[in-house]
């Protein structure tokens, strides 16, 4: 099959089912030039894995400076060399060890319970709305410090800046509402970091006021880049993985089975998914010189647009990789959630998500607090779930069944 025969990732065909596209690409065009993103494609789990490995740099984030930017400021993301390591030195401790277990998970638990008891007695509701879209930023929310009862405010602010990610065809008006966000978020924290810095707390934002490696301390501009990554970053894909990991497990009534009767397979089911319906579809980089990959050479300075829906089914790298199968034993859950995972959901290499664990420990608080409180929840009659989004993806609804409980 021809490149051109393969699904634009613009059409409305490649939107409403990409997968199919991305095995003809895999197949036949491993490199596409794709003139209306000005990008090159790539689709191949060993393409995909090289670019985000790459030790000679010569993929960088260079791209985010206009990907990214506008919305954000200057994140963590576009840094390199030294800048970026200690930056990731300054924020890294929060998101693992005694920290994340000590500080955050009795907020992660709290936000959970709370969300499961305003639906609990009602016998139905839409797991994506009361509960998956809201739980990640409340969550982080709190972690920072920040008032949740300006929770829509901030699910408002990151469906924009999501939406100006993945703005593929450079619609002006939603390039207009992510660059009105970062204006926004900006004029909402720099009070709040001022009082901070004043009076520093014991939540995640006073953290990043005060840390300091080799005497650099994080700017007033830093943190706000940073939180507002974070609340985006940490919201719509969280969201779309507790969603994705239900619509799977519903739609495979012997795993769901297997994983409420052990819950030591919640990683295994949480990899599963990552792999299978991975939140996050593309992700680019731009190349410092030229490249080899499968299918021809890429110039350098061009943006690459690295599929990880399609890398994450490749049959060169997973045995029947369109099957979803937590028990499969070519994916490895002790690596799932570190730099050395085998699945792209996270990216991999120095900028591997600094949020994976606090990513698991939220999907493992939700899953469990989930089955105990609704141990026989089922799909609604006839309900069959639907992926939605290009750049990032999972179920837009999940509407569920079950036996009401008191709690």
């Amino acid at each position: 099959m021809a490149a051109q025969q393969v699904p634009d990732i613009l059409s409305p065909e490649f939107a409403a089912n990409p997968y199919p596209a991305y095995r003809a690409m895999r197949e036949s065009a491993p490199l596409i030039w794709h003139e209306p993103t000005q990008s090159y494609l790539l689709s191949r789990y060993a393409d995909v894995e090289r670019a985000f490995k790459d030790k000679e740099s010569r993929y960088t984030t260079d791209n985010y400076a206009w990907q990214v930017e506008p919305v954000h400021g200057r994140t963590i993301l576009q840094l390199s060399g030294r800048e970026h390591a200690v930056r990731r030195a300054l924020v890294a401790p929060a998101f693992r060890g005694s920290d994340l277990q000590q500080k955050f998970l009795p907020v992660i638990e709290r936000n959970a319970r709370e969300l499961i008891d305003t639906f609990r007695h009602r016998g139905e509701t839409d797991l994506v709305g009361s509960f998956a879209t809201r739980f990640p930023v409340n969550v982080i929310a709190e972690m920072l410090g920040l008032d949740r009862a300006d929770h829509d405010r901030f699910h408002g602010w990151y469906t924009s800046v999501i939406a100006f990610l993945g703005n593929l065809t450079r619609d002006p008006e939603v390039t207009a509402a992510g660059e009105r966000t970062r204006v926004e978020f900006a004029e909402y924290l720099f009070p709040v970091i001022r009082q901070r810095r004043e009076k520093p707390g014991d939540d995640l934002l006073s953290t990043l006021c005060a840390a300091e490696v080799d005497g650099v301390r994080m700017s007033d501009e830093d943190i706000k880049a940073f939180c507002s990554l974070l609340l985006a970053a940490g919201g719509e894909t969280t969201d779309k993985a507790i969603a994705g990991l239900f619509a799977n497990l519903l739609a495979h009534p012997e795993q769901f089975e297997a994983v409420r009767e052990d819950r030591s397979l919640i990683d295994r089911a949480f990899a599963e998914t990552l792999r299978y319906t991975p939140p996050v579809h593309m992700i680019m980089r731009q190349t410092a010189a030229e490249v080899t990959v499968s299918g021809g050479t890429i110039p350098a300075g061009a943006t690459v647009t690295c599929l990880i829906g399609a890398a994450n089914r490749d049959a060169q790298r997973y045995r029947e990789p369109e099957r979803f199968d937590i028990f499969r034993d070519d994916l490895t859950t002790t690596t799932a959630f570190s730099a050395a995972a085998d699945h792209l959901a996270f990216a991999l290499g120095r900028h591997f998500c600094v949020g994976a664990l606090l990513a698991r420990a939220e999907v493992e608080t939700a899953v469990n607090q989930l089955l105990d409180a609704l141990p026989d929840m089922r799909l609604a009659d006839g309900f069959t779930p639907a992926e939605q989004g290009v750049f990032t993806r999972g179920p837009a609804t999940l509407p569920i069944r079950f036996t009401p409980s008191a709690g």
